[in-house]
């Protein structure tokens, strides 16, 4: 997000925690497509992360009082966003997706750098690939990648160390790279 919409922001969460409805409906534009594609990275499911979508800015409603501005809006924003996706794996006692060993010996061919390049290109390929990280993986990407988020703004939003984050993203990054590979040499 721009300088200029965190500004906006912090004036609309202002206006929200004194029930200016209109507020929360210039804040709903202003962040819906942040919150729900940091919600469909996680659960792979548009409905379940348009639900999440709505939980989200129904708890700004009540809690808009509670920013202290010691965040970005979109760091506090994508915080509670992460608690109310945890509070649905819980409530549904879903398991979330095996996590794969980063030890695995990778027994694809070697796979030429230009054919890599080729298939990180390829939307459809690389969601795919993404699509078989466990939830936590496909997350800390999101957020680097997508939101132009650093460590430490990650590592709010989840509630863990930035240097939990730093590991996380290495490994997401290897177990990436290992499914395009495994995916450029399927049949």
């Amino acid at each position: 997000m721009t300088g200029e919409q965190e500004s906006e922001g912090k004036a609309l969460l202002k206006a929200i925690a004194a029930k200016d409805e209109s507020a929360i409906a210039a804040f709903y534009r202003l962040y819906e497509s942040t919150v729900y594609r940091f919600s469909l990275s996680r659960l792979n499911d548009p409905i379940a992360a348009a639900d999440i979508l709505n939980e989200v800015m129904m708890e700004v409603w009540k809690s808009a009082a509670k920013f202290e501005g010691r965040s970005k809006v979109s760091t506090w924003l994508l915080g509670i966003t992460h608690f109310k996706i945890i509070d649905q794996f819980r409530a549904k006692k879903r398991h979330e997706h095996e996590e794969m060993d980063d030890d695995i010996a990778d027994e694809s061919p070697a796979v030429q750098q230009d054919a890599l390049l080729e298939a990180t290109q390829d939307a459809q390929l690389l969601k795919h690939a993404l699509s078989k990280l466990s939830p936590e993986h496909r997350q800390v990407l999101h957020l680097a990648f997508f939101e132009d988020m650093n460590y430490r703004e990650i590592g709010q939003v989840m509630g863990v160390s930035e240097g939990t984050i730093k590991s996380r993203i290495y490994h997401a990054k290897k177990l990436a790279k290992t499914q395009l590979q495994r995916l450029m040499v399927a049949p």
